[in-house]
């Protein structure tokens, strides 16, 4: 019997354990290196400009800040780190993100490569003005 693949083919979520992680520290203490430097950086530019309220968790097995819903999600795969700003965010950030591997919702990135720190606050901040 053939195994069906995923929707995304291989490429699956590199922190996938037998139990899903608790906390973000827990997801990115599985994340293989250079993995988890880019996303430790990724994390550090999300945290610098979201509200001194927000908080991190957990959301679909991934890490993601949240202030009163979630703003976005960051991840490990076998072959890049991907950053989830919402498919509107992407949009509106599409001629900074040439060079980027795009879909509707979702930036890939090289696991040894993180987003730029300044291009991610921007994002944030357009996060959080389309929350409003």
């Amino acid at each position: 019997m053939r195994k069906k693949k995923s929707k995304s083919g291989d490429r699956k979520l590199v922190a996938k354990g037998s139990a899903a992680p608790n906390t973000v520290d827990e997801y990115l203490a599985r994340v293989p290196k250079p993995a988890r430097s880019t996303l430790n950086k990724v994390r550090a530019a999300i945290r610098s400009a979201v509200p001194p309220e927000a908080t991190e968790t957990i959301s679909y097995r991934m890490p993601a800040f949240k202030h009163k819903r979630v703003l976005m999600w960051f991840a490990a795969f076998s072959d890049h780190c991907s950053l989830f700003p919402t498919a509107s965010v992407i949009e509106e950030f599409k001629s900074e993100l040439k060079g980027f591997s795009t879909s509707k919702g979702t930036i890939q990135f090289p696991v040894d490569k993180p987003l730029p720190a300044a291009l991610v606050k921007k994002m944030v901040k357009a996060r959080l003005a389309e929350m409003k």
